[in-house]
């Protein structure tokens, strides 16, 4: 048994493929990982975390949403607002890091994601964002990076 912290970009490029995500889960998942954390962000992480609802037919995981702040969804836009509510939905636990917004709360979350995990699975595109932080972070800690 192994958890692997999930961790990308908001604005997924034309080169992200959805085929290659799946490929990279269900080697995960074929090589004993059954434990995902999701940081419920637009973009990627909405994307994993609905491709591994459906990979659960298939395989059995555990799926915990790691939120930084309860009031995370707010300011999506509504038809993301909904995948976010439905994916919510599906996961098998859920952690509010805090009450509301406040600075800092995104990297807090993603730190807890990779304090728990023994992979990450990271969609980076370009050396910025919380998406860097967080493979930074996961190097810094010794968790192994696959990137996609």
């Amino acid at each position: 048994m192994s958890a692997c912290a999930l961790t990308g970009h908001r604005t997924l490029g034309e080169e992200f493929s959805p085929a290659r995500l799946r490929r990279a889960l269900e080697s995960l998942l074929k090589e004993g990982t059954d434990t995902f954390y999701c940081g419920m962000a637009m973009g990627f992480d909405l994307a994993a975390g609905e491709l591994l609802v459906r990979l659960r037919k298939k395989y059995p995981l555990r799926l915990v949403a790691c939120i930084p702040c309860a009031d995370q969804a707010e300011r999506f836009p509504l038809s993301l607002r909904r995948r976010y509510e439905a994916l919510l939905s599906a996961c098998d636990e859920r952690v509010v890091l805090f009450p509301a917004y406040e600075k800092g709360c995104m990297f807090a979350r993603n730190r807890y994601m990779v304090d728990r995990a023994d992979c990450v699975l990271a969609y980076l595109t370009a050396p910025r964002g919380g998406t860097y932080y967080t493979v930074r972070y996961a190097e810094k800690k010794g968790v192994p990076v696959q990137y996609l």
